[in-house]
C-alpha cells in the first residue's frame, strides 16, 4: 500500500501511510495528533505558525533547458538551478520517508476531462491533506485504481530549507520543476502555497491547449449567462461570484476554452476576516459546519468563532468544498462568458463603482491588475493607501510572460462578444481614512444591472482623469454615489487625488507599453498634456 500510494512522488518508506481518506477520517487523525481543534460547529481550526500568508520570495522554478526560454523569469519566477533542486527534492524526499506516518492524496485540477491534469500530495499532516482534498476535485472512488499523477506535490511543512545548500533564501522554499513534474514545499505551513502551486502548473500547461487560464471568480445566471470576475485577493471575487440568484462555478480560478468555462478547483478558499452573515450567508454557513478548514481563525474556549479578531492575521481562511454552496453549476462547467468584470479595491476612493470598458480597455486594465492595499491588511503599510499593480490580476502565478495571457484574453473577448466592466469595491466619498467602504447593496445593485444586460442601454459620461464611461443612472443606486467626484465633499482634493493615480497607472504601464497594440496604447491612463 506504500509504494502504490507514494508511486510518483520519489518517497520510499515502510512508514504508515494514509491514502485517500476521507473527511472524518482525516479530522480524527488530525484531532488525535494535535493538530488544530474543532469549532463549535464542527469546523476545523489550524494554526499556521509564522507564516499566515504566502512566501512569494521563497518561490522559485526550475531553470531547467527545456522551458528557460518560455518563462517569466525575475522577482516573481526566481530561477533555481536544476541540480539545486534535485539535491533539495532529494533531502525532503528522505527526510518525508524517516516521518512514522503519511498521508496521501489524489486528486483532479480541472473540471473539463480534456483540460484535467491528475495531482498526488504527499503531506505530514491530516489537516494538510484534508485542505487538498476541499481544495480540488476528488475522483470517484472508481477513478483512485490505478491513478497516476500528472504533478506531485511534495510537502513538507517542518523541513527547514538550507540557503546554501539549496540555492533558496530561507528557511521556507516553493520549487516548481515543470522537467521533473515535482513541486517541492518546505518550512511554510500555510496551506495556500499547495493551492497556488497548481495554479501555477495551470498557467504554464493550459495556453498550448489554446485555453486560457484566469485568476478569477465565475458564475451563471438562469439563463446560462456566464459572468467571470477578475480581481486581486480582497476586491471581493468570492463574496460577489456567490450570488443565491446565480449558480457559482468556482470562486478563484477558471480556464476558458473553446466550449466554455471551467474551474480548476473542486473547493473555495475564502477570505473571513470580518464576515458578515447577513452580507455573506452562503461563506458563513459553508463556513460553519464539518468538513469546513479554517486557517487562523480566533474561537473562544467553546469554539465559538470570533472572525472580526485579527490577532493572528487578516488573512484569515476558510477553506470548504464546493458543493457546501447551494446550487451550485453542475460539473463546474458552463458556457462561453457573456460579461467579464474586473475587480478593485480603489483605497484611494477616485475610481466608479462601475464603468464600462471597450475591448481595448478591458486588456489594459487586465494588463494592469490594479488594487490598492491599507493599513491593516498587510504588516509594513502605513496611513496612506498603497497601489498594487499586478498584471492579469494573478502575477504571482503567472510563469509566462503576461503578453500571452492579455493576448488570449483579447482574443476571446472578441470571438465571444463579451461585455466588459470595471468595478470598483473599494472606497467613496474619500480615501481610505476619510471616505467609507463601497455599500455591498449598491455593488451587488449594479453588478445585477451589468448582468442581466440592461445596464449596457443606459447612457454614460465619460471621466476626465482615467477615460471611463459612468453610467449616469442605475436602479437602487443614489445618483451621488455613480460619480465619484460627486460622492466628495472636498472636489479639490478629489482632482488631487485622482491625479495621482493617473500619474501611478502610467508609470506601471511602461512595463508593458511594448508589447500591446495601439489600440491598447491609445486607451492608457495618463495624465492630461
Amino acid at each position: 500500500m506504500s509504494a502504490s500510494a507514494l508511486a510518483g512522488t520519489g518517497v520510499a518508506a515502510a512508514s504508515t501511510v494514509h491514502a485517500n481518506l476521507t473527511a472524518p477520517a482525516l479530522v480524527q487523525h488530525a484531532l488525535s495528533r494535535g493538530e488544530g481543534r474543532l469549532s463549535a460547529d464542527g469546523a476545523f481550526i489550524a494554526l499556521t505558525g509564522q507564516h499566515t500568508g504566502r512566501s512569494v520570495q521563497d518561490k522559485f522554478v526550475v531553470d531547467d533547458p527545456s522551458v528557460s526560454e518560455q518563462v517569466w523569469w525575475g522577482k516573481i519566477n526566481q530561477k533555481m538551478a536544476p541540480e539545486k533542486f534535485a539535491g533539495f527534492a532529494a533531502r525532503v524526499r528522505e527526510w518525508l520517508g524517516a516521518r512514522p506516518v503519511l498521508f496521501t492524496q489524489d486528486l483532479y485540477a480541472g473540471a473539463d476531462p480534456a483540460h484535467r491534469i491528475r495531482v498526488r500530495l504527499v503531506t505530514t499532516n491530516a489537516w494538510h491533506a484534508m485542505f487538498a482534498r476541499n481544495m480540488f476535485i476528488r475522483p470517484p472512488v472508481a477513478e483512485l485504481e490505478g491513478f497516476t499523477p500528472d504533478f506531485t506535490i511534495v510537502h513538507a511543512p517542518e523541513f527547514e530549507a538550507d540557503p546554501a545548500r539549496d540555492g533558496c533564501r530561507s528557511s521556507t522554499c516553493i520549487a516548481l520543476s515543470f522537467a521533473a513534474k515535482t513541486i517541492v514545499i518546505a518550512g511554510t505551513s500555510y496551506a495556500g502555497e499547495i493551492k497556488k502551486s497548481i495554479f501555477t502548473v495551470m498557467n504554464w500547461l493550459l495556453p498550448e491547449r489554446g485555453v486560457l487560464p484566469m485568476h478569477c471568480s465565475a458564475n451563471v445566471g438562469r439563463k446560462g449567462d456566464v459572468a467571470l470576475f477578475f480581481g486581486l485577493s480582497g476586491t471581493g471575487k468570492t463574496t460577489l461570484s456567490s450570488d443565491p440568484e446565480r449558480a457559482l462555478i468556482g470562486d478563484d480560478e477558471h480556464g476558458w476554452s473553446d466550449t466554455g468555462v471551467f474551474n480548476f478547483e473542486g473547493g473555495c478558499y475564502a477570505k473571513v476576516i470580518k464576515l458578515s452573515k447577513d452580507a455573506e450567508p452562503q461563506i458563513w454557513d459553508a463556513s460553519h459546519r464539518f468538513g469546513a478548514v479554517l486557517e487562523n481563525v480566533v474561537a473562544d474556549e467553546r469554539g465559538v468563532l470570533d472572525l472580526d479578531d485579527n490577532r493572528f492575521t487578516e488573512n484569515t481562511r476558510s477553506c470548504y468544498p464546493i458543493e457546501f454552496i447551494p446550487g451550485i453549476a453542475p460539473g463546474g462547467v458552463a458556457g462561453l462568458p457573456k460579461n467579464v468584470v474586473m475587480l478593485t479595491a480603489d483605497a484611494f476612493g477616485v475610481l466608479p463603482p462601475i464603468s464600462k470598458l471597450t475591448p481595448a480597455q478591458a486588456m489594459y486594465h487586465f494588463l494592469s491588475g490594479y488594487t490598492a492595499r491599507v493599513a491593516g491588511t498587510e504588516k509594513g503599510l502605513g496611513k496612506e493607501p498603497q497601489a498594487t499593480f499586478s498584471t492579469c490580476f494573478g502575477a504571482p502565478f503567472l510563469p509566462r510572460h503576461p503578453e500571452v495571457y492579455g493576448k488570449m484574453l483579447a482574443e476571446r473577448i472578441a470571438r465571444d462578444g463579451a461585455d466588459c466592466w470595471l468595478v470598483n469595491t473599494g472606497w467613496t466619498g474619500g480615501a481610505y481614512g476619510t471616505g467609507h467602504r463601497m455599500s455591498i447593496g449598491h455593488t451587488r445593485a449594479l453588478l445585477r444591472a451589468a448582468l442581466d444586460g440592461s445596464l449596457a442601454n443606459a447612457e454614460f459620461e465619460k471621466d476626465p482623469f482615467f477615460g471611463l464611461m459612468i453610467p449616469k443612472s442605475v436602479p437602487g443606486v443614489p445618483a451621488e454615489v455613480l460619480n465619484p467626484r460627486a460622492a466628495w465633499a472636498d472636489k479639490a482634493a478629489y482632482d488631487r487625488t485622482a491625479a495621482e493615480l493617473v500619474r501611478r497607472f502610467e508609470a506601471n504601464f511602461e512595463s508593458f507599453a511594448g508589447a500591446v497594440g495601439e489600440d491598447v496604447r491609445a486607451v492608457a491612463i495618463k495624465a492630461a498634456a
